[in-house]
């Protein structure tokens, strides 16, 4: 018999036998009560806890806890099951972990599965008191007693939603079940009733009463509409309980998805990867749908290789079954405020031998690893659109290691995290919480939100590194914990990363190839056909390479003789590359040949986009933006251009463009897409370059397409928009770390850079996506950049004042830039003061405030030059409104904090700063 005991605050379900070696006896999976305050010593703070079919959960010691309402009589919904396959688990644990996100209080059961009386009456009682009665529904619950009863029970109530599992209601028919008609009855059907000694009559009025329940309360529930099928349940649950704010979440939530979820377009001319999409999905799931793709799996059992893995991850399920339990307790995860690491053994290194190519499945994490232009990218798009239903979102994040943190912060919006309630007190510590310790919390409250039952599907699209490029984090300390409900992807060039086995991406067939590089041509004669294999192989079965002389093929219908001699007779351009630059440029000429072929029958404005294009950040850009820095840039009028052009006209049989004619952004950007250098993103409006064409047009474009992009942010480019690409101009402009500044602006441009976006940027960094760290180098980096340039004015200033007129144009223009100048750096110094203060850097903060106020003395001093009244600081209204803008942020921090220590130290600087203020004010009124 099982022990019950009660708390105040919790109800666990404990039986004293041990747990068997076989997992045949499995603790009950009655929900009981959720804690006001979790017990530290069994809950897990990292995951909810969850009924678990497979394997009898993460209990230890007999002991089953699992979130529910608070008391067990005001219970909103009962859900009860019969099974424990990992589709029909996975399903229940995430359609009872959104409802309890959504508020609605919800216990699960398996009734069949209680070991004793008191725990059938603990579910007896959560039916009696559930508002609604959900069953799922599979062809095991028809011969299920308990099943039966809480059927023909919600049934009399009238409060009874059906989830039809893995069936149809029009399948569950008494006439077809008993009569074995149908595929589906065909092995389970017959008079089920008698498989547990139960009435025919209450059998057969608990199956008929299915078919009158009403269309709009049933759930029909295939591997391919999860996501659809649990959003409706809870819809409709939270409808029927009267919960109008749940229905207005969901609402609202489906909006956001189908406008943000994935950033492309499903490729509807997706060809071949079958095996590797299935070895994706039998790595994350670890077992096959029933109901996928049939013609899938059978043309995979034609590969011996695939047989075994198949038969190592199906036929051996209960030896795997034995093994989980021991295989969970080695990888234990050891997690701390500074690091997270997995520990047991090598970590995540694999045995030796075969059990190697089996031993990531179902792990809930798959790497993808091959050179550029191979089609991972396209390989991983198919993959989340295709299942993109067993997830409740997918979250795409581009794995280029200098943007990794801000892309995968972004994900705070998508996940409906709120950051800006957080305490920035450490009650420890009574003091400010350390830029390390608000960020690790951030990406802490992150990662939780992922280690729910409720499964993500996480792609790292193209991972340049391990460590991320700000402040050397792990990838790990951004991922979830393996094995839970979200999967993550990771793509990637390098040939192990993770310390895990990858899934190397090999090329096309020969006939997946030829179909590729045919294009919308149909019959080629033999000879045809052999020109286009012998490109293939001088391409390097790129596939990449392939697609675009289809395009080509189709696009200028030209025959592949014609275009092969055309790509031979194009010159090849000198430009040098560095080992640690992508091989398929470095050693592919024909592939370099075939670009600048591309570039040669592309219009002059499509060319320049692709060379501005280079220096943009690797997310969608705004077509606008990429047309503006295009128009930055120099025409190439060079000869061999011109040649080539003329002999390209010749060639091609049909002429459906003029070379000189001026075209617009849409024809320009139409081109590119049609040509494959661009594809097309979810947002209307932007268009995304593929990473080896970014790469050859910076080598190809050099400095000047840098400085055309640059400018372009600086005149059109927008913070909500554009923020990525305002981040690649500002690593063209300052020098980050070891890297170089590559672009120098003038005095006038560079300010309005600071002012209107790199600031602004930088605020918005540490408010909204706590990365202190990045947008603390953002600001000093601007405020070197601004010493630079004052130095240089200060120069010529000085001449002015000295020897030339005072009321010269030029002079009063140099003296107002120098005003706007001191003005911004001030303002910098004023921002860097709260971003100190907020991380308890308080002696920081003081030299910071106190420059920033002698600056502002500075100019006070200087407006009583003898200048004319418009170019006086004084007669500015902004400088005395942004000084005591100032005060007013360090008093309310001080007030905020009210440490002794920062007390005295700011007290000086801010009567001098009050001194200052009153002496701007004379000023201006003698003025």
């Amino acid at each position: 018999m099982a022990e019950i005991s009660v708390s105040s605050s919790s109800l666990y379900l404990s039986g004293n036998q041990s747990p068997q070696s076989d997992g045949s006896q499995l603790p009950a999976p009655v929900t009981i009560l959720r804690p006001t305050t979790r017990p530290k010593s069994d809950i897990p703070e990292s995951s909810n806890a969850r009924y678990d079919g497979s394997s009898g959960g993460e209990r230890e010691n007999g002991v089953f806890f699992m979130q529910a309402p608070a008391k067990i009589r005001s219970c909103d919904v009962y859900i009860g099951l019969r099974g424990r396959k990992p589709a029909v688990v996975r399903f229940v644990n995430w359609l009872r972990a959104e409802l309890e996100l959504q508020g609605v209080s919800c216990i699960v059961t398996d009734r069949a599965r209680c070991r004793d009386a008191e725990q059938h009456r603990m579910a007896e009682l959560a039916m009696g008191a559930a508002t609604i009665g959900a069953v799922v529904i599979t062809k095991k619950s028809f011969s299920n007693p308990f099943s039966i009863e809480e059927m023909r029970y919600f049934l009399g109530k009238k409060n009874f939603v059906p989830i039809f599992f893995g069936l149809d209601s029009k399948d569950c028919l008494v006439r077809d079940v008993i009569e074995r008609r149908g595929e589906i009855w065909e092995r389970d059907g017959g008079e089920l009733w008698v498989s547990y000694g139960g009435v025919e009559r209450e059998w057969k009025e608990a199956v008929d009463g299915l078919s009158h329940v009403s269309g709009q309360l049933k759930i029909e529930a295939n591997p391919w509409n999860w996501r659809d099928c649990i959003t409706e349940a809870v819809f409709l649950l939270g409808m029927r309980l009267g919960r109008r704010f749940v229905t207005e979440r969901v609402r609202r939530w489906k909006e956001r998805v189908e406008k943000d979820e994935l950033p492309f377009p499903r490729n509807t001319h997706f060809i071949g990867r079958k095996r590797e999409l299935f070895e994706l999905e039998l790595m994350l799931f670890g077992d096959v749908e029933e109901g996928g793709d049939e013609n899938q799996t059978f043309e995979l059992k034609t590969s011996s290789s695939s047989r075994r893995r198949r038969r190592k991850c199906k036929g051996k399920m209960e030896v795997e079954e034995k093994k989980k339990k021991k295989e969970m307790e080695e990888l234990r995860w050891k997690e701390s405020r500074e690091e997270i690491e997995m520990e047991g053994g090598e970590g995540l290194s694999l045995p030796k031998g075969k059990k190697k190519s089996s031993s990531m499945y179902g792990k809930g994490i798959a790497c993808v690893s091959g050179n550029s232009g191979l089609g991972k990218t396209e390989l991983l798009l198919e993959f989340a659109y295709k299942f993109s239903q067993r997830y409740r979102l997918v979250l795409w994040i581009d794995g280029e290691t200098r943007y990794l943190s801000q892309n995968y912060m972004n994900l705070l919006s998508l996940l409906d995290v709120d950051l800006t309630a957080e305490n920035e007190l450490c009650p420890e510590r009574d003091k400010p919480r350390t830029f390390m310790e608000m960020e690790h919390e951030a990406l802490r409250r992150v990662r939780k939100e992922m280690m729910r039952d409720i499964p993500f599907l996480i792609v790292i699209d193209n991972l340049e590194d391990e460590r991320d490029w700000w402040d050397g984090k792990n990838v790990m300390e951004f991922l979830p914990r393996f094995g839970g409900e979200t999967h993550i992807i990771i793509s990637t060039r390098l040939p192990r990363i993770l310390n895990i086995e990858n899934l190397k991406l090999s090329y096309l067939s020969s006939a997946e190839a030829l179909s590729l590089m045919k294009g919308r041509m149909e019959d080629l004669p033999v000879e045809e056909v052999l020109i286009l294999s012998a490109m293939e192989e001088r391409l390097g079965r790129i596939t990449l390479g392939l697609a675009l002389v289809g395009v080509i093929l189709s696009e200028l219908s030209i025959t592949p003789t014609k275009l092969l001699d055309s790509i031979n007779s194009t010159p090849l351009r000198n430009i040098k590359w560095s080992g640690k630059e992508d091989p398929v440029l470095r050693r592919n000429p024909f592939f370099l040949q075939l670009l600048d072929f591309c570039f040669s029958v592309f219009d002059p404005l499509a060319t320049r986009m692709v060379l501005a294009s280079g220096w943009f950040a690797p997310s969608r850009i705004w077509i606008q933006l990429l047309t503006l820095a295009a128009s930055e840039i120099k025409e190439d009028e060079s000869h061999n251009r011109t040649r080539l052009w003329n002999k390209c006209l010749h060639l091609f049989t049909r002429c459906w463009f003029k070379p000189n004619e001026t075209r617009s952004e849409e024809e320009a950007s139409s081109m590119l897409l049609r040509f494959k250098f661009a594809r097309e993103t979810s947002k209307r409006g932007f268009i995304h370059i593929h990473e080896i064409f970014r790469l050859y047009a910076r080598k190809r474009g050099g400095v000047e397409a840098a400085e055309a992009m640059v400018r372009a942010v600086a005149s059109r480019g927008s913070i909500p928009r554009d923020s990525m690409h305002i981040w690649a101009a500002c690593f063209l402009l300052f020098k980050f770390g070891t890297d170089p500044s590559i672009v120098e602006l003038k005095v006038t441009e560079l300010v309005s850079f600071i002012k209107q976006l790199a600031l602004p940027l930088a605020v918005l960094t540490y408010t909204a996506f706590f990365r202190f760290n990045a947008a603390k180098e953002l600001l000093h980096l601007s405020t070197e950049a601004l010493r630079a340039a004052e130095e240089k004015i200060e120069t010529g200033l000085e001449r002015s004042l000295c020897w030339g007129d005072l009321n010269h144009p030029k002079t009063q223009l140099n003296l107002k830039t120098y005003q706007e100048l001191a003005l911004l750096n001030a303002t910098l110094l004023e921002t860097r003061v709260e971003l100190m203060m907020r991380g308890g850097v308080f002696d920081v903060a003081e030299r910071l405030c106190r420059t920033a106020i002698s600056i502002r003395q500075c100019l006070i001093e200087l407006s009583a030059l003898p200048i004319s009244a418009p170019y006086r600081v004084s007669a500015l209204p902004s400088s005395a409104l942004c000084l005591s803008s100032v005060l007013d942020r360090a008093l309310r921090l001080t007030e905020l904090y009210a440490l002794p220590s920062s007390t005295l130290c700011l007290s000086s600087v801010l009567d001098r700063a009050l001194r200052l203020t009153e002496l701007c004010a004379l000023s201006e009124l003698s003025a």
